[in-house]
């Protein structure tokens, strides 16, 4: 059942952030590479499945930031998506550091989680056109916090699954979340 494949994909994430929040940056980043190219080429619920390699811009320590989260006025949004979706949420902080600002939202459907999608300079360019993510927690893509403060590592910025596969629905990114910075870390296109 397609259903459980997908949860057996959750589950594999989980774990996956799990081992990275618990490893040095550097180090999880490549057991994240890793992982990430044996679930694209193996697993049933692969958005490019056997895929030849994803890429990805060398790792850099300087791409890792710890972001000071300040509330923010909530504010319910609809978040555009690839395939005419639109997903529910609602911007409730904003994550501040060293190149700028995100926002944060929180989905609105059962269960909830943590979205961080961004664009940059990159974007469109040699990286996926519509944005990244950094994190999204329901899915299981959490670095957590350090001494209070949000762990945003641009390592760690991935292609939404609709990058590979246009019958995925993704949320993209607001313009709100599009840095004036050019960030060459993380996965770069397909």
């Amino acid at each position: 059942m397609n259903e459980l494949e997908l949860l057996g994909w959750k589950r594999r994430i989980f774990d996956l952030y799990a081992e990275v929040r618990a490893s040095e940056p550097r180090a999880g980043w490549e057991r994240w590479r890793e992982v990430r190219a044996e679930l694209f080429r193996d697993h049933p619920q692969s958005p490019s499945p056997g895929y030849t390699r994803l890429a990805y811009y060398d790792y850099d320590p300087t791409l890792r930031f710890l972001a000071e989260v300040d509330p923010a006025d909530e504010k319910a949004i609809e978040i555009v998506g690839s395939a005419g979706s639109v997903t529910r949420f609602r911007r409730f902080a904003h994550a501040r550091f060293y190149l700028g600002s995100l926002e944060l939202y929180w989905l609105d459907g059962y269960g909830g989680g943590v979205f961080v999608p961004f664009a940059d300079m990159t974007s469109g360019k040699t990286t996926y056109g519509a944005g990244r993510y950094l994190l999204d927690t329901v899915k299981g893509a959490d670095l957590g916090d350090d001494d209070g403060r949000l762990v945003l590592d641009f390592n760690f910025g991935y292609n939404p699954s609709c990058a590979y596969d246009d019958s995925w629905a993704c949320p993209l990114t607001p313009a709100s979340n599009r840095l004036e910075v050019a960030i060459r870390g993380g996965e770069r296109l397909p």
